[in-house]
């Protein structure tokens, strides 16, 4: 599953360009799905699944327990509290305006696993996470082509603190090697049970 440009990525017509300007997006990865019917949206794909596009295959379940276990010890994944910065809101949910809360498909701020949701739109999702590694903004979006659709999912990354950039160097290696290209592999399974089986 390849990592595309962020050229390429920032070029389509999505909200989360403008909704997080500011916040630095650390890479972008695409995978290509079965065109065989017009009109299916993110949020239908969403639905249709239960909301779980991904599934950890073995491997990157026990990197994940791995990663919770040495969170867990070392205080890492607990609620850290954001400092503003230069008017940054403390979480992407405050950015939301009246308009984008009245579009989204799903209430801000619900739970999704270690995430919380910031909106859902026909398709787009973006999620987050704060805690003493990362403020982290995640974006799921489906664009339609004449011959496929195309699965994008990007991943921003906000410092909370000097550890950051040093914890980003150290996971990335399991993020862009195994964790994110086995997460897309299954968004493709997906698909092909749901959409295609329809």
């Amino acid at each position: 599953m390849p990592r595309i440009s962020k050229r390429e990525f920032e070029g389509l017509p999505l909200r989360v360009h403008t909704f997080l300007a500011g916040v630095p997006l650390h890479d972008v990865w695409l995978t290509t799905l079965p065109h065989w019917r017009t009109g299916v949206t993110l949020d239908e794909f969403l639905r249709v699944t239960g909301g779980r596009l991904f599934t950890p295959s073995p491997v990157v379940r026990a990197l994940l327990s791995l990663r919770f276990c040495v969170g867990g010890l070392l205080g890492w994944d607990r609620t850290r509290p954001m400092a503003c910065s230069r008017g940054a809101p403390e979480a992407f949910t405050e950015r939301l305006t009246p308009s984008d809360r009245a579009r989204s498909l799903a209430p801000a701020g619900r739970q999704d696993g270690p995430f919380r949701v910031v909106y859902r739109f026909e398709n787009e999702q973006l999620v987050e996470l704060i805690n003493r590694t990362a403020h982290a903004g995640a974006l799921s979006a489906l664009v339609e082509t004449t011959s496929s659709y195309r699965f994008y999912f990007a991943v921003y990354v906000r410092n909370v603190g000097r550890f950051t950039p040093l914890y980003m160097t150290l996971i990335d290696p399991f993020r862009r090697f195994i964790v994110y290209p086995s997460l897309l592999r299954t968004v493709r399974a997906r698909w092909e049970q749901t959409i295609g089986a329809n």
